[in-house]
């Protein structure tokens, strides 16, 4: 142990002390899982706090919080404040210590386009970390980080379905997956942020820990328990590719507003357009008007919702922007032939089947054209 904290800073060096024995307590346990931390430029919070606090539920008795079990620490050649993309700012605890003295590297990424996620000297780090046969986790769009690094060729990558396309579009070389919440690629994990990275967490608190210590993270932060590597993402996005930037942007919209659907002239507006501008690029790139395709969407979540949860008809109508069941139900029944509850009941059966591909419940919203 003292040769890792003399290849520390005096922070990294205090986390090592709860590993010597205490005159009050005895001997303390190894810790039987190190993490290290490297977040971007505006990284994202909820998917780095869901990570670190089921590590440290876990790795402590009660309500006590010491890193014993677990160990974590985020890192920084600089030195300087790490910025959220919230605005909050985080100072690492230290520099870069060699990775042999970790289990995994989570890389915790944030928003794609506000310049480069890291510098040269972390990308360095990262690779060596790859060299060492360190594994190495990407959180949220720090897959895009190892992609960029090129650490994912050939592997497959666990993404949001709200990043598939950015995917997509700038990788050839790597599969994207986009209907779990992580996915374990041997040495390569990847994760599409958010609270699946508790999900994630907890997994690997099972498999260095125990079993008790996952649970026992979940229960405090309120999940009935931690999904596992197979469970699907809450939903796919209504987002058809192909199109130009104006249509995407405006897709995007609706599909964030799905509950409280805004006016076409509203949408319109947002996009720097008038509202005959909008239908007309509608009408040419996806023949339907905004309206149509809007309506699409909002039934497609419904039936993803009849699919993927209990959720009362009643309910799934007034979650996607319809006035009560009745109009949804005739909506519905006009776009797929079927009513809701008949949507749920055929979903069920083929659940019984044993049917695994989630491409065979989740039909988007122009792939029968």
């Amino acid at each position: 142990m003292g040769v890792l904290a003399t290849e520390c800073d005096g922070q990294w060096a205090m986390v090592l002390k709860s590993e010597h024995a205490s005159a009050k307590t005895g001997p303390v346990p190894a810790a039987r899982l190190r993490v290290g931390f490297i977040l971007a430029n505006h990284f994202t919070l909820t998917a780095f706090s869901a990570f670190v606090d089921t590590l440290r539920l876990s790795a402590d008795e009660g309500d006590g919080s010491r890193p014993i079990l677990c160990k974590w620490i985020v890192m920084s050649e600089s030195g300087q404040p790490l910025k959220a993309s919230c605005g909050i700012e985080i100072l690492p605890q230290s520099k870069f210590i060699p990775p042999r003295h970790f289990d995994y590297i989570a890389v915790i990424g944030g928003l794609l386009h506000k310049g480069a996620q890291i510098d040269a000297v972390t990308e360095a780090y990262i690779k060596e970390a790859a060299t060492a046969g360190v594994p190495l986790i990407g959180v949220c769009t720090g897959s895009f980080i190892l992609a960029r690094a090129g650490l994912l060729r050939g592997r497959r990558c666990c993404v949001s379905w709200y990043h598939h396309h950015d995917l997509v579009e700038e990788f050839s070389d790597v599969e994207p997956v986009s209907d779990r919440i992580f996915l374990i690629d041997g040495d390569r994990i990847t994760c599409s942020g958010g609270a699946g990275a508790a999900d994630l967490a907890a997994t690997l608190v099972d498999r260095h820990v125990t079993q008790s210590a996952a649970r026992k993270s979940m229960n405090v932060l309120l999940f009935e328990s931690a999904r596992t590597a197979g469970s699907t993402q809450p939903a796919p996005p209504s987002v058809p590719q192909g199109v130009g930037e104006a249509v995407r942007r405006a897709c995007l919209l609706m599909e964030q507003n799905l509950e409280h659907p805004l006016s076409i002239g509203t949408i319109a507006k947002r996009t720097g357009m008038s509202t005959r501008q909008l239908d007309r690029l509608f009408e040419a790139e996806l023949h339907e008007s905004p309206a149509a395709v809007y309506r699409a969407m909002r039934i497609d979540q419904g039936r993803w919702m009849l699919q993927h949860s209990q959720r009362p008809v009643s309910e799934v109508a007034l979650m996607t922007g319809f006035a009560d069941g009745a109009h949804f139900s005739r909506a519905f029944r006009k776009r797929f032939g079927i009513s809701p509850s008949q949507c749920r009941d055929v979903a069920a059966e083929q659940s019984l089947a044993g049917s695994t591909d989630a491409k065979s419940l989740i039909r988007r919203v122009y792939d029968d054209r």
